[in-house]
Parts: structure tokens; C-alpha cells; sequence
């Protein structure tokens, strides 16, 4: 496939936008493991491969073991993730696929003993915002493949 326009080319102001949700999202006190891992099951879910390449190769760089990878998309039938990561699943799962169920009480209370209420509501941000960049990605039909993820030690400096 050949990629159809550069978004950040293109739409600067937006794309600026977009790179200042990541810019809060990495201060906000979540996980940067946890930020990665919801943002490649949401792209599992969508289907984006330039986003499931990206946060692929994000998770490895800061250490994330191929197992959990691998299992990724049947989280529930492993015993991989812990229970603050199961929660953060099931309710990426229930934020992504809103038009199905519009994200339901019984997932509202699985992740609510695991995240405080500022916390749910930076993980929201998070799958909304990874939920727009796979839209953005796969309508312009960015090419995965080619993308490097930033060395561990410069992403402390910058995060």
C-alpha cells in the first residue's frame, strides 16, 4: 500500500496537538509500560499495524519480555499481566470498542479498585488519544515498519 498524505505534514497544528496529549500522557504518573501496552492492544483491536509495529518496539526497548507480547491479544487467558494491567486491558477494550457496549458498569467497577480517579481519567486520555493516532495512521496509510523507538536512556530525559 502507498501511503496517502503525511499528517504531520499536512496538518501541523494538529499533529503538534496530538504529540502535546503523548507529551502529558508520559508526565502523568502512569507507567510508561502500561502507557505502551494499552496502546498496542488498542491497535490490535483497530487493526494498525504502523501503531502495533511503533508500541511493538517501544515495549522491547524499555525491557518488555516477547511472552507477554505474544499473549497480548488473549490477555484474559493467560497469567502474564497483573491485575492493575488486566484492568487497564478490559477497560481499553470497553473504550476502544464504545460503539458496542458503551463501555459497561461491570468493567467501570473492575478497573475502579486498581486507579485512582485522576489515573482513569489519564488511562481515558490515553486509549482516546491511541484510538485517534490509529485512525490518523491507518486512514493516511502510514507505512509500518521503519520506525526506531527513542533509546530508554534519552526517553528519561525527555519523559
Amino acid at each position: 500500500m502507498q501511503p496517502r498524505f503525511d499528517p504531520a505534514k499536512n496538518a501541523p497544528g494538529a499533529y503538534k496537538a496530538m504529540i502535546g496529549l503523548e507529551t502529558y500522557l508520559h508526565q502523568s504518573g502512569l507507567e510508561i509500560p502500561l502507557l505502551h501496552l494499552i496502546k498496542l492492544r488498542a491497535s490490535q483491536l483497530n487493526g494498525c499495524a504502523f501503531c502495533i509495529d511503533m508500541h511493538w518496539k517501544d515495549l522491547r526497548s524499555i525491557g518488555e519480555n516477547e511472552q507477554r507480547l505474544y499473549s497480548l491479544d488473549a490477555w484474559r487467558e493467560g497469567p502474564f499481566y497483573s491485575d492493575r494491567e488486566r484492568a487497564a486491558l478490559a477497560w481499553t477494550e470497553a473504550v476502544t470498542l464504545i460503539a458496542s457496549e458503551h463501555v459497561p458498569d461491570s468493567v467501570y467497577e473492575e478497573v475502579r479498585p486498581h486507579f485512582t480517579e485522576k489515573e482513569l481519567a489519564d488511562l481515558t486520555v490515553a486509549i482516546a488519544t491511541i484510538n485517534a493516532w490509529n485512525r490518523i495512521a491507518i486512514s493516511s496509510r502510514m507505512e509500518p515498519g521503519a520506525y526506531q523507538p527513542v533509546k530508554h536512556h534519552e526517553a528519561t530525559k525527555t519523559a
